[in-house]
């Protein structure tokens, strides 16, 4: 094997980890996000509240509430597939 084969392979290793490390983060954390969007959504309410725009941004149109589920285990579980294929190729 070369030397670009082996990096190929770590590289592949590093990516499903790093799916597979966010996304259960994300899982982990979906109770906190959700506690917070309702405090910043609270707040925008509030008459004369500094944060309230007149205006919505499309940066605050993109951000979900929470993790959905289903979406999170689907790449969790990709992640983690991608993440032991690739150290099975570093090692045979």
């Amino acid at each position: 094997m070369s030397f670009y084969d082996d990096v190929l392979r770590e590289l592949i290793v590093a990516l499903g980890a790093a799916l597979f490390i966010g996304n259960l983060v994300a899982l982990i954390r979906r109770r906190a996000d959700r506690r917070a969007a309702a405090r910043r959504s609270i707040a925008r309410s509030r008459p004369g509240s500094p944060v309230r725009d007149g205006v919505r941004s499309t940066r605050e149109l993109q951000q979900l509430p929470q993790a959905p589920v289903l979406r999170t285990v689907t790449y969790l579980v990709l992640g983690f597939v991608v993440m032991v294929w690739g150290i099975a190729s570093l090692v045979w």
